[in-house]
């Protein structure tokens, strides 16, 4: 092409390159005034902190949203909002308010909130995520049934969950009372707990691949809260950047997904149908029931997204419940001296303890109480979201609208609660030493999604704690100091420590 054709050509090209420079810069501002006009806050809706444009408040959720969430309802009242990215969001503070929604109106509260992130991970399908319909119905009545039939409805199950805190004991025994980590070990004692239900055994302490995959969970608990997921959710075409904790968490999922389908695979090779053992045959009993109905929400994707939700949920909060205790035990050993003493006088040191005496240690009760109330396992639980337009305190919330209950609020609620920034079991006893209730409370949260798990999570904490106590002495290596600032995520975990067990 001679120098003329090539300028001539280029001259004809470039009102076709403004051209399509202006149409971009068009769709750019017309994507900037649409998503500016979502920030604003519908007619009727709760108060709330002015955000920056685009982005709203996602920035100041980057550090302890809890305490921020806590911290914005003295200025805006116990149900405020915040636009995160364009996501009009409601945020519940303070026992009254969550009771009121999440119990009061229960139906309306139930629902989980369309977000790219849950899309990307469960479809909205399986258990944890789903939608408030038919999916999540199935799936949650289906798990509470394997629960009780595998689980804590046995007479037998107590024993297994002993048998597994033996288990324990002995490998935390190995290190002579020298300083470790009881991070693995406890990760995977718990673990096997609910590896019972769903897989019908528990795994060896050794099981590197098992151990990796809960690892993995584990991250993705820390990467979900990220302010980079929260970006995703307000931008979703920034999944196309290669870069970001949002795309840590995309591969996580997608090794965990692979993993899960193998063991599945696996752990149903000799099937007997109509015979279930655990859940994973229960639902491959659904699956068939359900084979004819085009309508069915029972499928191989679902049973994957099912086991896993399960599996974290099962691990994550109770491991992190225990690893907290065993830190708090070592750090006041005047209150782990007095559990030991009540462990002394009502089950003595030849047996193991057992739930029936569990009633008999109030004191223990009320430690354990406190450690849930004090740490704040999961203080923002999982996102709700309303099924149909609502009222709540005067204030209109639509259909649709993201809903955040800040149980961390509920836990330091001044109005329940004296001097709540004080770890000190003895709120939970009256005047004669009993244990008391406390309607504040709700570590499991409330209403329909409440946690499924509670009554076995229970179960868990106090037979492991009780056990670790009876047998050993905790405390810190010398001149350790740890950090009890807790490391951040959708679960609130100490960060890595060690503690010696010595045996008393």
């Amino acid at each position: 092409m001679s120098e003329g054709s090539w300028q001539q050509s280029m001259g004809l090209l470039a009102p076709v390159c403004a051209v399509l420079a202006g149409s971009a810069v068009l769709l750019v501002a017309a994507f900037m005034v649409r998503h500016i006009l979502k920030q604003r806050r519908p007619r009727g809706f709760p108060p709330g902190p002015t955000g920056l444009p685009l982005i709203g408040n996602i920035l100041a959720l980057a550090s302890d949203p809890h305490v921020y969430m806590k911290k914005q309802s003295k200025v805006h009242g116990e149900i405020f909002s915040l636009d995160l990215g364009g996501i009009s969001t409601v945020v519940l503070n303070g026992y009254d308010v969550v009771k009121e929604c999440l119990v009061g109106q229960s139906d309306v509260f139930a629902d989980r909130p369309s977000l790219p992130l849950f899309h990307k991970l469960t479809k909205m399908g399986g258990l944890l995520n789903a939608k408030y319909g038919r999916c999540w119905t199935e799936h949650r009545k289906l798990a509470v049934s394997c629960f009780r039939n595998f689980g804590y409805g046995q007479k037998s199950f107590e024993n297994k969950i002993s048998e597994e805190s033996l288990f324990f004991l002995d490998a935390v025994d190995t290190y002579k009372g020298k300083a470790f980590d009881p991070k693995h070990l406890i990760t995977i004692a718990v673990s096997n707990v609910s590896n019972l239900i769903i897989f019908g055994e528990r795994f060896r302490y050794d099981d590197t691949d098992f151990l990796h995959m809960i690892e993995i969970f584990s991250e993705n608990i820390e990467l979900a809260t990220s302010a980079w997921v929260f970006l995703y959710n307000a931008f979703p075409l920034i999944g196309i950047l290669p870069f970001g904790k949002h795309q840590q968490l995309f591969r996580n999922a997608s090794e965990v997904y692979d993993f899960l389908l193998r063991i599945i695979q696996r752990f149903s090779e000799n099937r007997k149908p109509q015979s279930p053992h655990h859940f994973i045959d229960a639902y491959l009993d659904e699956m068939d029931r359900n084979e004819a109905d085009p309508d069915s929400t029972y499928s191989t994707e679902n049973l994957i997204f099912s086991v896993g939700e399960l599996l974290i949920a099962g691990t994550e909060t109770t491991t992190n419940v225990l690893r907290w205790a065993f830190l708090f035990m070592a750090l006041y050993p005047n209150i782990q001296g007095q559990v030991q003493k009540e462990i002394d006088f009502v089950v003595g040191p030849n047996r193991i303890p057992t739930l029936e005496e569990k009633f008999r240690m109030p004191y223990t009760e009320a430690v354990l109480h406190e450690i849930l109330r004090f740490c704040n396992i999961a203080p923002l639980g999982i996102f709700h979201a309303t099924s149909r337009d609502t009222v709540v305190r005067g204030y209109s919330i639509p259909e649709g609208t993201t809903v955040i209950t800040n149980l961390y609020s509920v836990h330091f609620d001044e109005k329940y609660w004296c001097d709540p920034e004080v770890f000190y079991p003895e709120r939970f006893l009256d005047s004669a030493g009993q244990f008391i209730k406390k309607d504040a409370f709700v570590p499991f949260s409330l209403g329909r999604r409440h946690c499924l798990g509670e009554q076995l999570a229970r179960m868990e904490m106090y037979l492991f704690f009780t056990a670790l106590l009876q047998r050993f002495h905790l405390c810190f290596p010398h001149g350790f100091v740890p950090n009890l600032k807790p490391k951040l995520g959708m679960t609130l975990q100490p960060y890595p420590y060690n503690i010696c067990a010595e045996r008393r």
